[in-house]
């Protein structure tokens, strides 16, 4: 099974992501993310654009999901950002016809706390996320990227508890106190800082 997160930059994808790999036994989080800074950093300066809309990226994602796939029975948790219900068409259509379960959620929220969520990052206001956040949530309303989920009220493991009970896959009570719990979030975050 794959379960694709999708939201705007700074909604909470990868928190929910790496919450759901810590309660859902045997699941593994795998970033295209991480594939497309590679392409981009290798590629020279004038082709380096969004990574999405690079043909080696789709490509490499497709591959890199069903080599992974096809070798472990647990689900796989993608974070992954894409405002074109094409590209994410390209890589998930052919991953449920290899006979692959697919459940994508949109996380959303309102645009003021998404805001909030973003500063709380530590990024700007004239920064990439929140220069995106109006038009990525109001893409990501659309029919084309159901399931939605409003994350605005919502704790990480209340929106990590939805996802699993969206895709079908029990989950595991959390045993970590609030302290602990906050230190798991903050390393995920500080792991999960780009610079480029």
């Amino acid at each position: 099974m794959l379960i694709w997160i999708n939201g705007p930059n700074g909604i909470g994808k990868t928190q929910v992501a790496f919450e759901l790999r810590h309660r859902v036994p045997g699941s593994l989080v795998v970033d295209p993310e991480h594939l497309g800074f590679g392409i981009r950093r290798t590629l020279p300066e004038p082709l380096r654009t969004d990574f999405r809309e690079l043909p080696l990226w789709r490509e490499g994602t497709l591959t890199l999901l069903r080599e992974v796939l096809e070798h472990t029975e647990a689900p796989v948790i993608v974070p992954m950002t894409v405002l074109d219900p094409s590209t994410l068409e390209e890589i998930l259509d052919p991953l449920r016809a290899d006979g692959h379960r697919v459940v994508h959620m949109a996380l959303l929220a309102p645009e003021r706390v998404l805001r909030r969520r973003i500063r709380g990052r530590g990024e700007s206001a004239r920064g990439f996320a929140a220069q995106q956040a109006r038009t990525s949530l109001a893409v990501l309303r659309s029919p084309r990227f159901e399931h939605h989920l409003d994350t605005g009220d919502l704790t990480i493991g209340t929106v990590a508890e939805r996802v699993a009970e969206r895709a079908g896959v029990p989950t595991i009570p959390d045993p970590a106190g609030p302290l602990r719990r906050r230190m798991r979030r903050l390393g995920v975050h500080l792991r999960h800082i780009r610079f480029d």
